[in-house]
């Protein structure tokens, strides 16, 4: 499990935990940020425009992270608000997996200047930009609940039954039973980190 880590490496423990809990918690944020600007107030209402973790990931999640390595987090919108309907649903799907994509460059960028300096520190940076770019391909995977099902839900209707079965819940189960999966995600994302810094 996850939390040995711990005890065998305790500063890589640390530093994925907090950068899960940062990426996650702005993840969730930008959902909140989108649904406002398509005018549904329900985050502000239920007082999840905050950077407060716990507020978006929750307690039970906070600890399966320590635990397990995994988490998830949650931003109540409500659609039926949204000015722009389908398209609406969209942009506010999207956001999350973006900004993901956006501090994976961001870090990116910040690993290509200090590098040389020593005033960060390499392996931090790499492993937030692995993290985030994971995060961003993850969340763009077309099963529900993740985002990338409502995006695709909303490009192809015919999809949105599958969201009130138990498609999701066995998918997820089926993806983290394979062997690899996880990795494969993550190896993606180093080549596009090696292949940036390379540029």
């Amino acid at each position: 499990m996850f939390i040995q880590t711990l005890i065998t490496e305790p500063i890589h423990f640390f530093r994925i935990v907090v950068i899960v809990i940062f990426s996650i918690t702005l993840h969730e944020l930008a959902h909140g940020w989108a649904a406002m600007s398509q005018g549904d107030n329900t985050p502000q209402q239920t007082g999840h425009l905050t950077l407060n973790p716990v507020v978006h990931m929750g307690k039970e999640s906070l600890i399966f992270l320590c635990l397990m390595g995994i988490a998830w987090g949650q931003m109540p919108v409500n659609p039926s608000k949204f000015r722009s309907g389908k398209l609406g649903n969209i942009l506010v799907s999207a956001a999350g997996p973006l900004s993901n994509l956006v501090l994976g460059i961001l870090f990116i960028v910040l690993l290509k200047l200090f590098s040389l300096s020593g005033l960060l520190s390499v392996e931090f940076l790499y492993l937030a930009a692995r993290i985030n770019l994971t995060l961003f391909l993850f969340n763009l995977l077309p099963i529900p609940p993740l985002d990338g099902f409502h995006i695709f839900s909303e490009i192809f209707p015919q999809l949105k039954p599958l969201q009130y079965t138990q498609f999701g819940l066995f998918a997820m189960m089926l993806l983290f039973i394979i062997p690899g999966f996880g990795i494969g995600i993550s190896r993606i994302a180093d080549l596009f980190i090696r292949s940036a810094l390379s540029m």
